[in-house]
């Protein structure tokens, strides 16, 4: 079967797979190439795969929506990082996450800067109005 993570911005992974094993909100799963179409909602955390060749690699996700559609699994998420050893993959998502962290706390800082300039205006407007 196929397996293709597709990222907003590329395509992570397209290459052929003998076996996905993915988890939901109710548990893992796992898919062969003869299972039946299926659809679930990803949570965030490891997914694998096994290539023709059986080797084992590993793909890091967000949450996401994997689809099985004849021979092709199409997963849609938004972050994910891919590896064959566990223990790089994780390095590699602490130190995405420490980037994406610290964007998110300069984001908020600014959301909370403009909406103190909103409702000192608002009252400016108050005192004059």
């Amino acid at each position: 079967m196929r397996l293709k993570v597709v990222l907003p911005t590329e395509v992570l992974i397209d290459k052929e797979v003998i076996k996905i094993i993915a988890e939901a909100e109710n548990g893992s799963f796992c898919l062969l190439p003869r299972h039946i179409g299926f659809v679930s909602v990803l949570v965030p955390g490891v997914m694998s795969y096994v290539s023709p060749g059986g080797q084992e690699e590993f793909i890091a996700v967000d949450k996401g929506i994997l689809v099985k559609c004849g021979p092709e699994v199409v997963v849609s998420t938004g972050n994910a990082f891919a590896g064959a050893d566990l223990g790089m993959l994780r390095k590699t998502i602490e130190m995405k996450f420490s980037v994406l962290d610290e964007r998110q706390r300069k984001a908020q800082s600014a959301v909370a800067k403009l909406e103190a300039n909103l409702v000192r205006r608002f009252l400016e407007l108050e005192r004059h109005g």
